[in-house]
């Protein structure tokens, strides 16, 4: 049984991040815990009648997320049909990264499924505000990201960016291997400024097609004309891709994504779903 994460704010974008993750779980027998988190404004929480005001805001908020949260179950009771899957919903007092941090641990969450932006996300960015500090704070569970007009249908191409910089244990593929068949064609690509390998870069490519034996795989080197974020958009583009995957090591180019001059520039448009494996350095 898998325990899957799906937080909500209710906006579209979280409703796609659902609708890929039934998908894409379809064979797999889950448990799916809706998350809303509500959390108070600061600015209700101050005056004389602060205690008064704060509880009433509360309940309010609380009834909302129950409200909306019945509305989500109710919805996949009556077109959900997949015997795989169960839902279960959780309405959390506070903000997310406390509610998702406690969620994972109570309910050993292995994987995150999320928009990549939330009702009132600025348009274009690499990632929503929620979703990079889930993507620096969690790094013990799969995360995968959803942009949301991103229709999903099945994994039919993913593309693994690398710079073969580090040794990758097996079991920090599986969570992808796991989804993949013999159709599924896995597209790895070094993103590079020059190409000569060095003695320990061979070695972990060659340990990499060690790992994917038996599946449909090829390589690529793609050159940096800008930055990476456009690399990988590009490549990404051009492959058709279902799915891009990256490891959330340290030091790497998911760093570089994920730092604010990326994010201001816009310069990786969230249009295909990513895939971030978790970290194996600690």
């Amino acid at each position: 049984m898998k325990h899957i994460l799906l937080p909500t704010d209710f906006s579209k974008n979280a409703w796609n991040a659902l609708f890929m993750a039934v998908k894409l779980y379809a064979d797999f027998e889950c448990t799916f815990y809706v998350l809303n988190c509500y959390d108070l404004d600061m600015k209700y929480a101050s005056g004389a009648q602060s205690t008064i005001r704060s509880g009433m805001v509360y309940k309010a908020l609380k009834n909302s997320a129950d409200n909306e949260l019945d509305n989500v179950m109710q919805y996949l009771e009556e077109n959900h049909t997949n015997s795989n899957h169960q839902f279960q919903k959780i309405a959390y007092a506070g903000d997310i990264m406390s509610g998702i941090k406690g969620t994972i641990s109570k309910y050993d969450i292995e994987t995150i499924v999320m928009g990549t932006k939330g009702a009132t996300g600025a348009k274009g960015v690499f990632l929503g505000s929620n979703t990079v500090k889930v993507l620096k704070n969690i790094k013990n569970c799969v995360l995968i990201t959803v942009p949301k007009k991103f229709d999903f249908k099945s994994l039919k191409s993913v593309v693994l960016p690398t710079e073969y910089a580090h040794f990758i244990p097996k079991h920090i593929f599986n969570p992808l291997l796991e989804l993949i068949d013999q159709e599924t064609q896995l597209k790895i690509f070094h993103v590079a400024q020059e190409f000569k390998l060095n003695e320990e870069q061979l070695s972990h490519k060659d340990i990499l097609k060690k790992r994917l034996e038996g599946y449909a795989y090829s390589f690529y080197d793609v050159p940096i004309d800008s930055t990476v974020a456009k690399a990988i958009r590009s490549f990404a583009t051009e492959q058709k891709a279902d799915l891009v995957v990256l490891t959330n090591y340290a030091h790497t180019f998911l760093e570089k994504l994920t730092q604010e001059p990326v994010v201001k520039k816009m310069a990786f448009k969230s249009r295909i779903p990513l895939m971030i494996l978790p970290d194996f350095e600690g």
